[in-house]
């Protein structure tokens, strides 16, 4: 175990079968066994995408395919930097981690570029990529149908009364073709890869440490990287964390959900039971406690009768309004769109107008990106078709918002175990993390987000905003929260212990 100078005050604190040839490739070869090869240097010049910052620029990384391997065969990885507009105030690189799997971190950089920058006032050249199966880096398909790609789909929502005969049948049929379809570049999109990419990334930027701003999946990437490499890791803040438990993740990650669902819920009905949105035709009852009857309602008749929508030949249905919500719960200011969704398909006239993200089907690429790294981080359990129908029914009794979704088949129950096993986050390293966590988060939940505090122990103080919402820092939190990721990324200065964030 590494021993660093504050070891002694570290505390022990209580927070799926197909083709073989979906194993996944890339495992980490012995320190000492096979060293590296030279960092490569990178050609950077002005980002061509139309809605990149004046001052982002943008690179192209090489990597392994296989870390094993890391002469071999190489993959591109996107780059983006902005670089520090006051060098004298300039004290390192911060790297921003995107939320997914499927967030683009040069995306992410150019929405959050300027208001870090202002935050941070020059301490930081502000840098991000795009890994593995993301945006302009390298990418995979498993040649979906496009009724397989729609976030319904793939976020394997049950059938009305929670029937699971299709889930099963799909979930099969995509395993099967990102079998014949992937590659290797599929089976290389795993945690353990990006994390690679990322010290990869330090290396050819020549920073001996990075600090970072990691989010949601992201804050999961962030751990890992910090959890291998330690002694690179300088300031860092993890943003709405999810439970890093090595048996599960992203499995547990979904179960999680209903219970997110439940906590931040409550919000949205204040908010759409209150006198104010009656200018606005969005009072959608008189009292908090009637909202969710409503919705779940409406579910289940949009279950028995979806409603034509403006997208031709695609209703509104009743998982759809599901996802909609759970879409919706990220952000405050998402739910108003939400409550006119509920309107329209309220109005027997009424034809509702759909998210985009539920419009049409997801690209190829990022379907076969969203399924790959869940299926590759772990081995998925080789669950009975009754098993999955009684944890469905289960959750569906318990947490009717989500239906069943979150425990539900996906195509990992029928993926090829793979290679290696999932990092387990420990509280040996340097104490230089800071956690933020919403008290009501849909996604990842405060529960699932003590779990990663108790695994970082004395590594890590939390600071828990009174916000509900997904993604915190300068987003759905609040000044507090703001100030206090702030303060830590600009000083150094952590709250001496555990903290909260009131509104």
């Amino acid at each position: 175990m590494t021993t660093y100078p504050h070891k002694a005050l570290l505390l022990a604190l209580a927070t799926a079968t197909v083709a073989a040839s979906l194993t996944a490739t890339a495992t980490a070869a012995p320190a000492a066994a096979r060293p590296a090869p030279a960092a490569p240097r990178l050609d950077w010049h002005r980002c061509t995408q139309p809605d990149a910052l004046a001052a982002q620029e943008c690179a192209e990384l090489p990597v392994p395919l296989d870390y094993d391997d890391p002469d071999g065969r190489q993959l591109t990885i996107a780059v983006s930097r902005i670089r520090s507009d006051r060098p004298e105030a300039r004290r390192g690189t911060l790297v921003v981690i995107p939320g997914g799997p499927g967030g683009s971190g040069v995306q992410r950089l150019t929405q959050k570029g300027d208001a870090l920058r202002r935050e941070l006032a020059g301490a930081y050249d502000l840098v991000a990529f795009d890994p593995r199966g993301v945006g302009a880096s390298t990418t995979a398909s498993c040649d979906l149908a496009p009724e397989d790609r729609y976030l319904t789909s793939l976020r394997s929502w049950p059938g009305p009364n929670g029937e699971i005969t299709e889930n099963i049948d799909r979930s099969r049929r995509i395993a099967a073709a990102c079998a014949r379809n992937g590659g290797p570049e599929l089976r290389s999109f795993t945690t353990a890869n990006q994390v690679r990419d990322m010290d990869r990334f330090r290396e050819a930027l020549g920073e001996r440490k990075l600090s970072a701003w990691g989010t949601s999946y992201g804050t999961y990437v962030g751990a890992v990287y910090a959890q291998k490499y330690p002694r690179h890791t300088d300031r860092w803040v993890l943003d709405s964390s999810g439970d890093p438990d090595p048996k599960r993740v992203a499995r547990g990650w979904l179960a999680n959900m209903s219970q997110g669902a439940a906590d931040r819920f409550p919000d949205f009905a204040a908010w759409a039971t209150h006198p104010d949105r009656d200018r606005d035709g969005l009072r959608l009852a008189a009292a908090a406690q009637e909202v969710e009857p409503l919705v779940v309602s409406l579910a289940a008749r949009l279950d028995r009768e979806p409603k034509t929508t403006t997208t031709p030949g695609v209703p509104l249905t009743g998982n759809g309004l599901r996802q909609a919500l759970q879409n919706a719960l990220y952000a405050d200011a998402a739910f108003a769109s939400f409550a006119r969704l509920v309107r329209a398909a309220q109005d027997p006239a009424g034809i509702p107008v759909l998210p985009r993200e539920l419009a049409a089907p997801i690209r190829n690429e990022d379907a076969a990106l969203m399924v790959g790294v869940i299926c590759n981080d772990v081995a998925w359990p080789d669950t009975s078709t009754a098993s999955y129908r009684r944890a469905v029914d289960a959750d569906r009794a318990r947490y009717p918002l989500t239906a069943g979704m979150p425990v539900n088949v996906l195509p990992c129950s029928f993926w090829q175990t793979p290679a290696q096993k999932p990092v387990r986050i420990t509280d040996d390293g340097p104490s230089n993390i800071l956690m933020i966590q919403s008290r009501r988060d849909p996604a990842t939940p405060l529960s699932g987000g003590l779990k990663m505090r108790e695994a970082l122990g004395d590594r890590a103080r939390l600071v828990t905003v009174e916000q509900g919402g997904h993604g915190l820092y300068l987003g759905n939190g609040n000044a507090c929260g703001d100030r206090a990721v702030t303060e830590f990324l600009t000083s150094g200065r952590r709250p001496a212990r555990d903290t909260d964030c009131p509104n």
